[in-house]
């Protein structure tokens, strides 16, 4: 298990997937443990069945960076739309866990190649971005090694399905169902109306080349950044990995009502 101490009621749950599992052999993260007065470990080290999230979005792409375990997702933050349960279904859906009544989803994860060298795979996305707030980058995008947009722009999001619901969509991309084998190039805020946001099959090759090379900030999942000079080689291919995640039931159209469109409209 692991969670966001920092979320106020992260603790408080913690506490109840303790008390639910008591009698099961449960792995604490160190930061959970130390609070609970437990023995724990880190992320990296657990070999798990199931890894349990407590805490927002920001908690399973931390733990799907450090972990391959399929994610069961506790909300205790706002929106959490990647988690399964809030606080009422904590006790049904450990019930379900331990009693094998549950599905696994697989969503695709991308792998970065930066310098010739590979980077940590991203479940939502990765974004280039101008290392100076208020300055344009010029952003050459390559699929398949064939130029398919140039652009003067704050920055780029390369996203995966997943991603779709998140920072992509917030600068105009379609959302993606997560079944979808694709990948979704999002130009910040560009310049040019004609930047506009494009997908592309999953098993592309996509690389970003700066234009007039000026630093620029390379950030995963919005947990972790690489800063970047601007002439280095950067690319982009769906991984042979997958995020898993712990499904009771509820799919992705059901969350999509739910948390992106406020929920049933009634005339």
């Amino acid at each position: 298990m692991t969670a966001n101490v920092n979320v106020p009621d992260a603790l408080r749950l913690s506490r109840l997937v303790r008390d639910t599992l008591k009698g099961h052999e449960l792995l604490l993260e160190k930061n959970v443990a130390q609070v609970l007065g437990e023995k724990g470990m880190r992320i990296e080290d657990m070999k798990v069945d199931v890894l349990v999230t407590i805490g927002g979005d920001g908690t399973i792409l931390r733990a799907l960076m450090k972990n391959d375990a399929p994610i069961f997702g506790i909300n205790a933050g706002d929106l959490g739309f990647l988690t399964e349960v809030q606080e009422d279904m904590v006790e049904d859906g450990l019930e379900c866990i331990l009693n094998h009544e549950y599905t696994l989803e697989e969503r695709t994860k991308l792998r970065t190649d930066f310098k010739g060298e590979r980077m940590q795979d991203a479940t939502n996305e990765v974004v280039v971005h101008t290392a100076h707030i208020a300055k344009l980058r010029h952003f050459r995008v390559f699929v398949d090694d064939e130029l398919a947009l140039e652009v003067r722009a704050d920055g780029i999001i390369i996203s995966t399905p997943t991603g779709s619901t998140c920072y992509a969509m917030s600068v105009g991309a379609p959302i993606l169902d997560p079944r979808l084998k694709a990948l979704v190039i999002a130009p910040m805020a560009p310049f040019k109306f004609g930047g506009r946001p494009t997908v592309v099959p999953a098993h592309s090759d996509i690389r970003i080349e700066v234009m007039r090379p000026k630093p620029c900030v390379i950030v995963f999942d919005g947990q972790e950044e690489v800063g970047m000079e601007g002439h280095e080689e950067l690319r982009f291919t769906t991984s042979e990995k997958t995020a898993r995640f712990v499904s009771l039931g509820r799919t992705f159209y059901t969350k999509m009502r739910e948390k992106l469109t406020g929920g049933p409209c009634w005339v």
